[in-house]
């Protein structure tokens, strides 16, 4: 006899919400569970910190310092992330965060230039007022802001170093 059979609906009832429980965890299942940590570009040589101006690739730390006013501007770590590359540029004065420019984020196409429109601005606003890299991930921008506060605090370490 055919478990399905229509004398039967509570078994057809019981079997379909079994059937449907099992294809919700298959389907959950194949979900992606990768982390937002994805692989960075490892530094191509440590970046000094006096005031000699040196500097590494453009992937690595980097620093300068400008004149006896204690401004220095230092470029973090390129950080792949997997809508493409993030790196923070930052410019310090007395110790202080002045300035933060995203030099490189994901713009390859429509989509990720309407979120990075609004997301860049906000983390660069959030960097300042924190003065560190604990800032807020930005809603529809994760990638780019674990990016953007991991490359941010590449170039802080490279700072205080």
């Amino acid at each position: 006899m055919h478990p399905l059979k229509k004398n039967r609906p509570l078994r057809r009832i019981v079997l379909s919400g079994a059937a449907t429980v099992c294809g919700t965890v298959l389907l959950l299942s194949l979900k992606p569970h990768t982390s937002t940590a994805v692989a960075v570009a490892p530094p191509a040589s440590s970046a000094g910190s006096s005031g000699s101006g040196s500097s590494g690739s453009s992937a690595s730390g980097s620093s300068g310092t400008s004149g006896s006013s204690g401004t220095r501007t230092v470029t973090g770590e390129t950080v792949q992330t997997r809508w493409g590359p993030v790196q923070v540029r930052i410019t310090l004065k007395d110790g202080r965060l002045t300035e933060v420019t995203a030099v490189t984020y994901p713009q390859e196409n429509p989509r990720d230039q309407e979120i990075n429109s609004y997301a860049v601005p906000q983390l660069r606003r959030e960097a300042l007022a924190a003065q560190s890299a604990e800032i807020d991930t930005v809603s529809g921008a994760t990638y780019t802001s674990d990016g953007y506060r991991r490359s941010l605090q590449s170039a802080l370490d490279s700072a205080e170093s």
